[in-house]
């Protein structure tokens, strides 16, 4: 029912938008400029249609972020999720480097493999960044583009390029740990109740992945994503910026800068909403990107 590269405990899911999810997951070897080892990169399809929906998740995290999106958007086109390099369920091979500028390269590559027509690329969080990324180094095959709760905007924390052992172990364990993702979890949301046991599951079975702690000591130690402040003035395609109210994670200023700096853009707030409107409000949030594509 499950892929095997899944963990066991993918058995102890018990929504339906979460296990409808687990059993779409699949794997596909993509060969890059990286590497004379294909990786095997993991992801959900859903839905056909002319344009594609391409959806690239947060920090530490995977496509199941996109369980309850991901559906509302297929009904109406075809619509990917993609674990980036480094994260999720995608292969982690010790000789590439986890970094902004290797997800780009994967990124590229998964679509060249895969897709190969213009797509509208969609990111959360972190995603949002390797989003822009691409766009400014790919623009050609960015169709639209649609930023939620992105980030994009602020310098790489210093701290990480001075992990060094054992306390780049001991960063990654503290962020293991089950209370300390719960109390991330309780900051996403705006409404608690979106905490449960089936969420803090799906927000945690990467964790089982083969060398998760060493691609995410890697990832940090590499600065992640800096600010493109400086480029954002160099994207014309059309920018759909989805922000909740109440994001208590990035905050709300950010989604302002991001209006200002994308010349060919629309901001959209969501009213009672934290740092995941794909997760929270996912129905809302269908709604305005299929309005973006549709709106030529």
């Amino acid at each position: 029912m499950f892929a095997s590269f899944l963990p066991p405990e993918v058995s102890e899911l018990t929504e339906s938008t979460s296990i409808s999810f687990a059993e779409r997951l699949e794997c596909q070897e993509i060969m890059t400029s990286m590497s004379a080892r294909p990786i095997s990169t993991s992801f959900a399809r859903q839905g056909s249609g002319e344009i594609p929906i391409i959806l690239l998740h947060g920090f530490d995290s995977s496509s199941f972020e996109f369980r309850r999106l991901l559906p509302l958007l297929a009904a109406e086109t075809e619509t990917w999720a993609i674990d980036l390099l480094g994260f999720g369920f995608t292969e982690r091979i010790a000789e590439i480097p986890f970094s902004p500028k290797a997800i780009k390269t994967h990124l590229y590559y998964f679509w060249k493999t895969l897709i190969e027509k213009p797509a509208i690329w969609v990111g959360v969080s972190m995603g949002g960044a390797a989003a822009i990324d691409l766009t400014l180094s790919y623009p050609e095959i960015v169709k639209k583009l649609v930023l939620i709760d992105s980030a994009g905007l602020a310098k790489p924390p210093v701290i990480g390029k001075f992990l060094f052992p054992p306390l780049d172990y001991l960063a990654v364990e503290f962020l293991r740990h089950p209370l300390v993702r719960r109390k991330i979890s309780l900051k996403a949301y705006y409404d608690p109740k979106f905490v449960s046991p089936d969420a803090e599951l799906c927000a945690a079975l990467h964790l089982k992945a083969p060398r998760w702690s060493e691609a995410l000591i890697a990832f940090t130690k590499s600065g992640g994503y800096g600010s493109f402040q400086d480029n954002l003035s160099r994207i014309e395609q059309p920018t759909l910026i989805l922000w909740g109210k109440e994001d208590r994670i990035l905050g709300t200023a950010d989604a302002l800068k991001f209006k200002q700096a994308l010349a060919n853009s629309k901001l959209i707030w969501i009213d009672n909403c934290g740092h995941v409107p794909h997760l929270e409000k996912p129905q809302i949030t269908a709604r305005h990107i299929l309005d973006f594509i549709a709106n030529r």
